[in-house]
């Protein structure tokens, strides 16, 4: 960082040391795994951890997995006093850039930019860190009508990868089934079908792929889904990651609430797997496929479960 009161002439300087510096680094880090030349090129990662106002770049070897330099995060972490509880030193948990927002034809954190909700003196708690929006008929698949959980399942599986928790894929709908298959939840025949899922499934699958717990929060009707903004509020400050909830027929992913505790009004943050059109963040959120909504969105005599993802304690 370059402080404001830096004279412009001293830019160029500053630039260059800051370069130095980093090359150095990345000699160390060849140096220290040199074993092959072809499988250890050091690689910069720029990291902005939530609430720190600099960047902090590390150099990784290309030949040295995450889950083997848990001690070099960790100096970070005590280093900076930062938690000791979830990874922000992990690849994956690399600053995105502009240019960065669109992986794999995937667009990511489509509620960024979004209009105030509305809720007059609310709160919001929110989803933390990087997810992919997952929707109807991405990856040359015709899911239309019977896919969105699994949409919602692959929203929570890339959050979980861009958080560093994971190197894995985002799963597929076969490879979905197969789990289900796989833990005993359902018959051989289920692969390849096109039947639905719901929140203990993902929950299942979760849990089989990743190593995940979640907690499964119940409503008998969605007009009783406004009375959880509590707990709702208290799991994106403590857990932040996305919930699939599922009512009725239909499947959403919450992405978080804006609550005032006072009077009670909550308004939910929904990213709508039912969307069928392509990665265009402007029909996205004006056509509200991710966007506030009020309790009234929900099926008022429907019953919900939530998928509730807690995160692994791991740096």
């Amino acid at each position: 960082m370059v402080a404001d009161t830096e004279p412009a002439a001293r830019i160029p300087a500053i630039l260059g040391e800051a370069v130095c510096r980093q090359l150095e680094a990345m000699e160390l880090c060849f140096r220290k795994f040199h074993q092959d030349v072809h499988r250890s090129l050091p690689r910069p990662y720029h990291f902005r951890p939530s609430g720190m106002l600099h960047f902090v770049t590390a150099i990784y070897p290309d030949c040295v997995q995450d889950a083997d330099l848990e001690s070099y995060r960790r100096d970070l972490h005590e280093r900076f006093c930062l938690p000791l509880d979830r990874p922000l030193f992990r690849r994956g948990n690399a600053h995105l850039f502009a240019a960065d927002r669109t992986t794999a034809g995937y667009l990511l954190n489509t509620h960024d930019g979004l209009p105030s909700s509305g809720v007059a003196g609310g709160r919001q708690y929110v989803v933390q860190g990087a997810y992919a929006y997952h929707h109807y008929m991405q990856d040359r698949v015709d899911d239309d009508g019977w896919g969105c959980a699994y949409r919602s399942l692959q929203t929570i599986c890339s959050w979980f990868r861009h958080q560093g928790y994971t190197g894995a894929a985002v799963p597929t709908h076969r490879q979905i089934q197969q789990a289900l298959v796989d833990v005993g939840d359902k018959p051989a025949n289920f692969v390849g079908s096109r039947q639905w899922i719901g929140s203990n499934e993902v929950s299942f699958v979760l849990d089989h792929i990743l190593g995940v717990t979640s907690k499964i929060l119940f409503v008998n009707a969605g007009s009783e889904i406004g009375n959880k903004a509590r707990e709702l509020a208290v799991h994106f400050q403590t857990q932040g990651t996305p919930i699939m909830i599922g009512g009725g027929v239909l499947a959403h992913t919450i992405l978080g609430v804006d609550w005032n505790d006072s009077t009670g009004e909550v308004k939910f943050l929904i990213l709508d797997p039912h969307y069928t059109g392509g990665e265009d963040l402007k029909v996205i959120q004006t056509k509200g496929w991710c966007g506030w909504k009020a309790v009234e969105f929900w099926d008022q005599t429907a019953y919900y479960n939530m998928c509730m993802p807690q995160r692994p304690a791991a740096i």
